[in-house]
């Protein structure tokens, strides 16, 4: 029968989850027990670290610095005006394009190019492959063009002044400096440099990467910031070899540099182009209109005309030159408009000599800067390469906004074209009021006078476009050569590393074990696991001697025991010469060392208290108390050979304490149990003691403990303490539902008191010294501890 789960006794020490410890408490205290383990892995994860330390290079951060002339937030003064009059600028540049420009594949291409980037020499040292760029005895010279590049490895033995091996996978070919050698991953010549003598019989590895995969490295590499107000431009590489980062900062910017000039001229010979196109037509244009003035002035013999006649046409000329101007303006803006829209462009944009509008001058110049970039990489890829979808996307953004402005340009440019033409028309109605032949001379001057001006206009643009041509103006100026800075300590980053691995490997291999092991570590985990209640918690204990109950004086063990007897007492107070019953699940969970001392403490209350050693397989109890006839014992009484006086045994220890021990080993100690001598010996003891108690055999082992437990009154089962497996507990809560056994209680026995498992104790109140010595504390039990 089920018994009520009242409210026991429980013993003086409280469970540290109950005052909301919390998790990270708990990890902590579960570390600083395995203390051991903890040091190893530091130990361990730091070694490590120095190692890869000691294999890793250092590596410099290499910078340059150029300032950009950006007129965009300048004021534009007399000089700069006159100089865009002179077509000397190029107009505002754009930081951010500029920084965009430095980093594109063209002039990344050429740096990697033309400093043999695509190629890396290294040799071994101890724990670490050495970078000797600067160092290398020889450089490598292709046959093949670059493009046909696959990446490959392969080791080169400097045999002598002369000769060396190279090994690539199973192949081994001998060859010699400055000659063709062939292989089968290519055609190549070794060039012997000055620094040979220094490697006779080393080996050197050689690595050599697709030139377009060396771009991208490096695109990636190289990183660049800016600040808008100044405007200036740093660009930083980290490199191994601090050498070849300086020379790849300068040689990028030497590249841009002249990327600039060579991209100012291209679009000066467009200009040129355009007005040397415009001069052949208006040179015969002008040509025909003299022949017209001079023919007409000879046919009628007109010498002169009137000052009123001047005077209309003086106005009428210089309303017709800016009208002109707006004509030549609208022209071009035409030109760029469709060809902006055209779905096929040529490799550069119409000039945009004669607009004054900057910001559309400054988004063709970008366009074309585009077009150029991506003209260079057709050369080496086609144009479904990934490669070109952000310069699509930029130059198609750039088109829209090229679109925007000539929207706006136009739109007042015909406005103003509009006004002139109603101001031309005043004048062509005042020439009428003039004589006829001067009128007709009028008509005719004012025709070769617009031919003749705009003819002027072109010739002045044209020598201004060649003196561009000519200059050599830069946009970019250099203010801080490449320089490399100190190596950067690569030491904190991995010690950081190692430190933070070395802290979580112990947490996560207890934790592991911990969920691998599914042991029961609290109340809690037994609450959750089964309804029996719990009656007592006893702490680990130790010592060597089992008999804690004789020491003398108050010590937690003790004062726990007895205050299982109390709660046993009260909860069956009403029966008289009970059986208690001591059962486990699994052997080594502790019911014959609790059945002992409890059995002492029942005894030093004057009760008078037997005990019977009925684990008849592997029996304890005997031992325990220090019995001395184990010739006879229960399984002899059982066998019918002895009678029960024959059997008991007083304690040495106390006068009311009696042992029956188990004797010899029965060939079948299950059916021993089961015979009707056992029921007798249980209804003789009954009438002569108090309390009989029964040490069984582990109840989910073997059958032994269910048949013995017909005969209590009572039955504490123990679990143990990081040894009863959590699964175990479903075998109890099965017993107690299908109450196999009455009045079941549960002892949580064996508990560490430390706080990796939530308990502390306050020994204050024992004999034990509360001031323990921490430092033989923590090596106690040093190999569990790992």
């Amino acid at each position: 029968m089920k018994n009520n789960n009242e409210q026991f006794i429980y013993t003086p020490f409280v469970e540290q989850a109950e005052v909301k410890q919390n998790k990270i408490s708990g990890v902590v205290n579960n570390l600083l027990y395995h203390w051991p383990l903890v040091i190893l892995s530091l130990v361990i994860a730091i070694i490590l670290a120095f190692v890869y330390i000691s294999s890793t290079n250092a590596v410099y951060n290499v910078k340059a610095k150029i300032s950009i002339n950006d007129n965009k937030n300048k004021e534009t003064n007399v000089k700069e005006a006159a100089m865009e009059q002179l077509s000397l600028s190029t107009g505002s540049k754009l930081v951010e394009s500029e920084v965009e420009i430095i980093k594109s594949r063209p002039l990344i291409r050429n740096v990697v190019d033309s400093l043999q980037l695509w190629v890396n020499y290294s040799i071994e040292q101890r724990l670490k492959t050495v970078d000797i760029y600067t160092s290398s005895p020889f450089r490598l010279k292709l046959i093949k063009p670059k493009t046909s590049l696959f990446t490959q490895n392969f080791e080169v033995k400097i045999i002598d002044g002369k000769q060396f091996q190279i090994t690539h996978n199973d192949e081994e070919i001998n060859g010699y400096f400055g000659v063709p050698v062939k292989t089968s991953f290519g055609n190549f010549t070794l060039l012997a440099t000055d620094k040979l003598k220094n490697y006779q019989g080393e080996t050197v590895k050689v690595n050599i990467v697709p030139l377009e995969t060396a771009v991208t490295a490096y695109q990636e590499k190289i990183s660049t910031s800016f600040n808008k107000t100044a405007p200036m431009v740093e660009l930083n590489i980290e490199d191994q070899v601090p050498l070849r980062g300086i020379r790849t900062l300068n040689t990028l910017i030497s590249v841009y540099k002249s990327s600039n000039i060579q991209n100012k001229n291209k679009e000066t010979l467009t200009t040129l182009k355009f007005i040397d196109d415009r001069l052949a037509s208006l040179r015969g244009e002008l040509s025909q209109a003299e022949k017209t003035v001079e023919g007409y002035k000879s046919s009628v013999g007109l010498t002169d005309i009137s000052s009123k006649s001047q005077y209309y046409l003086d106005n009428a000329q210089s309303n017709d030159g800016k009208l002109g101007a707006v004509s030549v303006q609208l022209n071009i803006i035409n030109g760029i408009e469709r060809y902006v829209n055209s779905e096929k462009n040529a490799s550069s944009p119409p000039a945009t000599i004669g607009i004054e509008d900057p910001g559309l001058v400054a988004l063709v110049g970008k366009l074309s800067a585009l077009l150029l970039e991506k003209d260079q990489l057709l050369a080496t890829a086609p144009e479904s390469n990934p490669i070109f979808y952000p310069l699509n996307s930029q130059i198609k953004s750039t088109k829209a906004a090229i679109k925007s402005s000539i929207s706006n340009i136009k739109s007042s440019l015909v406005s103003t074209n509009r006004e002139l033409r109603k101001i031309s028309s005043g004048f062509e109605s005042s020439i009428k009021d003039i004589p006829v032949q001067e009128r007709q001379y009028v008509s005719f001057k004012r025709q070769m006078d617009i031919k003749q001006g705009l003819y002027i206009y072109l010739l002045q643009k044209r020598e201004e476009v060649a003196l561009s041509y000519a200059s050599t103006l830069k946009d970019a100026r250099i203010v801080e050569n490449a320089y490399a800075g100190k190596p950067e300590s690569k030491k904190k980053g991995p010690l950081t590393v190692a430190i933070l691995l070395g802290m979580i490997f112990p947490v996560g291999l207890l934790s592991f074990r911990k969920n691998l092991r599914n042991r029961v570590l609290t109340v809690n985990d037994i609450q959750l696991g089964t309804s029996v209640p719990v009656i007592a918690e006893l702490i680990h204990e130790s010592g060597k001697n089992e008999l804690v109950m004789l020491k003398k004086g108050a010590f937690a063990i003790t004062e726990q025991i007895r205050n299982l007897r109390t709660n046993i007492l009260q909860q069956t107070s009403a029966s008289n010469n009970q059986v208690i019953l001591f059962g486990s699940s699994v052997a080594g969970e502790g019911k014959s060392f609790v059945a002992s001392n409890f059995a002492l403490s029942l005894a030093a209350t004057g009760k008078k208290t037997i005990i019977l050693e009925l684990d008849l397989r592997k029996p304890r109890i005997a031992k325990i108390f220090r019995a001395k006839n184990s010739s006879l014992g229960l399984s002899s009484f059982l066998e019918g050979k002895t009678d029960l006086n024959a059997i008991i045994e007083p304690s040495v220890f106390n006068e009311n304490l009696s042992i029956i021990g188990a004797g010899p080993i029965p060939m079948h100690p299950s059916e021993l149990l089961e015979d009707d001598r056992m029921a007798d010996l249980i209804l003789q003891l009954r009438a002569e003691y108090d309390h009989i108690i029964i040490d069984s055999p582990p109840m989910h082992l073997v059958t032994d403990g269910l048949i013995l437990s017909q005969f209590a009154d009572v039955c504490l089962y123990m679990v143990r303490h990081n040894h009863t497996a959590k699964s175990e507990l479903n075998f109890i809560e099965k017993l107690y539902q299908e109450e196999k056994v009455r009045n079941m209680f549960i002892v949580f026995n064996g508990i560490y008191m430390d706080s990796r498992y939530g308990y502390a104790l306050d020994y204050g109140y024992y004999s034990e010294k509360s001031n323990k010595n921490l430092v033989s504390g923590a090596f106690t039990d040093l190999a569990l501890r790992f």
